[in-house]
């Protein structure tokens, strides 16, 4: 036996004797419209409403019937072992979205293609997959519709490129539908975000999430590329993608990366700005 080995069985044996295991990667599954992801990691389980809606511009000062347009969603496959699921989503405009979704030790990836077939535009502008984090958080659903629910205090975004805890300062309280905060990014037209109270502060980022109840762990999403951030009334956090619209015979793609990961926040960053490198481009 040399060294080398002799080193990597000694290392081996003292990891035994601590008893420590790596940990089991996240699996996933989705059963009318609810993406559930699950794991070793406080509450079990994130559930998201995926999808809640796909969205036509002009929808800040706009009543939310007027802003969806319907889809059907079906489950295509669902791997065996729970790692990698697809999905298609068909909207009434004749768009389709296929979705596939992977699940691995810390994280989930969702890729998806929008293709318009038809031969006419269509308005589908942006989606919402809606996270939702009180169980991750250790909150309770029973005051999520205050101005303030706490379960807020675990949550930030990225301000001029700055982790940002809420409730943020301004704080906007008026619009079509209260309470909540929505986050505009530089590149999008604020009239075509959630109609629930606009904030003036600008994200830097796609990414926003939320601390564990022991603020051991960050659970975090982000998309390239986003409509918005929102914090919603139903102990929820998203971050909406963007799809800006369908030309007929148009194809766009959108990637998008969740995480469950230490509480680090410059790792989390640095990690998600490399897996949306080639996304951007």
């Amino acid at each position: 036996m040399n060294l080398l080995t002799r080193i990597l069985c000694c290392a081996l044996a003292l990891v035994a004797s601590a008893g420590l295991q790596a940990a089991e990667p996240l699996t996933i599954r989705w059963e009318k419209n609810y993406l559930t992801i699950g794991g070793d990691f406080p509450g079990e389980e994130v559930s998201i409403l995926y999808l809640e809606a796909y969205c036509r511009p002009g929808s800040t000062d706009r009543e939310w019937d007027q802003t969806v347009i319907g889809h059907k969603a079906e489950l295509v496959s669902h791997s065996a072992d729970g790692r990698v699921i697809k999905l298609k989503d068909t909207l009434t405009d004749g768009v389709v979205v296929e979705h596939t979704i992977t699940a691995s030790a810390d994280a989930v990836d969702f890729q998806l293609v929008a293709h318009n077939p038809t031969a006419k535009a269509s308005e589908a502008h942006w989606a919402q997959p809606c996270m939702r984090v009180d169980r991750f958080t250790g909150s309770s659903k029973d005051d999520a519709w205050e101005v303030y629910p706490p379960y807020i205090q675990k949550c930030f975004l990225f301000v001029d490129g700055v982790m940002t805890r809420l409730p943020t300062r301004p704080w906007a309280t008026k619009a079509r539908y209260t309470p909540g905060q929505v986050y505009c990014p530089q590149d999008v037209d604020r009239n075509d975000v959630n109609p629930r109270p606009l904030s003036k502060l600008v994200p830097s980022s796609g990414l926003c999430g939320c601390f564990s109840a022991d603020d051991k762990l960050i659970l975090a999403i982000g998309w390239e590329p986003y409509q918005e951030i929102f914090q919603g009334v139903i102990t929820c956090l998203h971050s909406d993608f963007r799809l800006g619209g369908l030309q007929p015979g148009e194809t766009k793609k959108i990637h998008g990366k969740l995480y469950i990961v230490p509480a680090d926040v410059d790792a989390l960053v640095k990690r998600f700005e490399n897996d949306m490198k080639e996304s951007r481009k």
